[in-house]
């Protein structure tokens, strides 16, 4: 199963998007967006700096957690990975997103309650 987009309202009324893998675990998450045109912007900017692998920055979170985020040309971080286990599972995440973003289906779930 290929990996897919999955663009959602949340209760506030602001729009997000999460890049899930093929197995359906979540591999990246958006900021949020006012509106939906804006999140589906978000989509189409992970899909096109995905292939770059230099737009990916490696981080380690304050309890010492490997995480990934994903940045657009501008320096605008466009998707961030959950926290990892270790370093070696945060580059399989980016290998991940590299795979799945450019070809994945987007799943517009934002009109469901």
């Amino acid at each position: 199963m290929a990996g897919k987009f999955v663009i959602s309202k949340t209760s506030n009324g602001k729009f997000h998007f999460v890049l899930k893998a093929g197995n359906g675990e979540v591999i990246l998450q958006s900021q949020m967006y006012a509106a939906l045109d804006d999140a589906k912007n978000g989509v189409e900017s992970v899909r096109s700096n995905a292939a770059d692998a230099t737009r990916f920055q490696k981080a380690m979170s304050k309890k010492n957690e490997p995480y990934f985020s994903l940045t657009a040309t501008n320096g605008q971080v466009v998707g961030m990975s959950e926290m990892y286990s270790s370093e070696a599972a945060r580059d399989n995440g980016i290998e991940s997103v590299r795979k799945n973003a450019p070809d994945a289906k987007v799943e517009d779930k934002s009109a469901e309650t």
